[in-house]
């Protein structure tokens, strides 16, 4: 069970030092004040590597505190951040500066760290559909591992949207939705290793995927009007959503021939996330050699099924000493 708790600077850092004796394997730290603190988040970053390095961390943080020092000392902990995604409003314009947000985006991943993105729409004067629309294909070529919208986690988040000359009620809810569909599709869904080779062949936006997914949401009974809680499912029924999408995609798209392709390389990454994520043991079998499919050909589906031969193999995905293995067996 989530618990939220409010402290002081001090308190919090007097937490942190219990952690691990408290048997506590999650924490979150959500503070503006800190988020925009250089300072006190390398304090904090400090702290959890000395007394709680086996503790998973979210840690909320503004973009422009990153740098490569932050960066190269959250290399020491299990840590994730999320980085709201800002934007202003100036003149009646709205800004948003996605060479900024791109630069930490990469700088984060150079150093192979986790994190997400959180988003909202009609907040701020000057917002449209089509900028939030555009800001969700940008968020989603940055790698992010999720993207939260707040506005479809509770009731009041969802009432700070405003009907504006450029945000009409029709176009807050299909954000909404839009959102939602993200929100189920790639965030809990754990698609960030495999989305973007699997939405090339398609040739649409990532915002019209998602569209079309909250139409497939509505049409099942599971869209957000439905009272569907994504993060309250196993992965595993998730994954078979998004197979069940893809395959009905590919085949409006005349893209039958990857559609087997697209099943490998869905349920191996599930696999190994269930095993990371659940300590889920699995055996799956797979049309091509697992090591092909996880190989750097596989971000190009259309070539990897031209140059790479076929091989249906028994794959067994277990916890190895340092971390998810997998080997062919007979």
């Amino acid at each position: 069970m989530n618990k939220e708790y409010k402290f002081t600077s001090s308190e919090l850092e007097a937490q942190i030092t219990t952690l691990t004796q408290k048997g506590i394997t999650e924490f979150s730290i959500h503070d503006s004040d800190v988020a925009k603190d250089k300072r006190r988040v390398l304090k904090l970053i400090n702290l959890i590597a000395q007394h709680a390095p086996d503790v998973f961390v979210s840690i909320y943080i503004e973009a422009q505190t990153i740098d490569r020092e932050i960066a190269a000392a959250t290399t020491q902990i299990f840590c994730s951040f999320d980085i709201p995604l800002q934007v202003q409003s100036k003149g009646g314009k709205l800004l948003f500066d996605k060479k900024f947000y791109s630069n930490k985006a990469h700088l984060l991943n150079d150093f192979g760290l986790v994190f997400g993105f959180d988003m909202t729409y009609a907040q701020v004067a000057g917002d449209s559909l089509k900028q939030f629309l555009d800001r969700l294909d940008f968020a989603v070529q940055q790698y992010p591992n999720h993207i939260d919208f707040p506005q479809t986690m509770n009731a009041e988040e969802e009432k700070t949207a405003c009907v504006t000359g450029t945000f009409s009620a029709q176009d807050i809810r299909y954000a909404r939705d839009v959102a939602f569909a993200c929100r189920t599709f790639y965030s809990s869904g754990r698609a960030v290793p495999w989305f973007l080779s699997v939405l090339k062949p398609l040739r649409i936006y990532a915002s019209r995927f998602f569209a079309d997914f909250a139409e497939w949401q509505r049409c099942n009974n599971c869209g957000y009007k439905s009272g569907f809680v994504p993060e309250a499912e196993k992965h595993i029924a998730l994954e078979k959503m998004q197979l069940l999408f893809l395959e009905q995609k590919y085949e409006e798209k005349n893209q039958h021939e990857l559609i087997t392709l697209v099943h490998d390389i869905v349920t191996l990454n599930g696999a190994m996330s269930r095993l990371a994520g659940e300590n889920e043991e699995s055996i799956l079998v797979t049309s091509w050699n697992p090591d092909d499919l996880l190989s750097e050909e596989a971000l190009n589906l259309t070539a990897f099924c031209e140059n790479v031969c076929m091989e249906e193999c028994r794959v067994r995905i277990f916890a190895g000493e340092e971390g998810p293995e997998l080997e062919v067996i007979e």
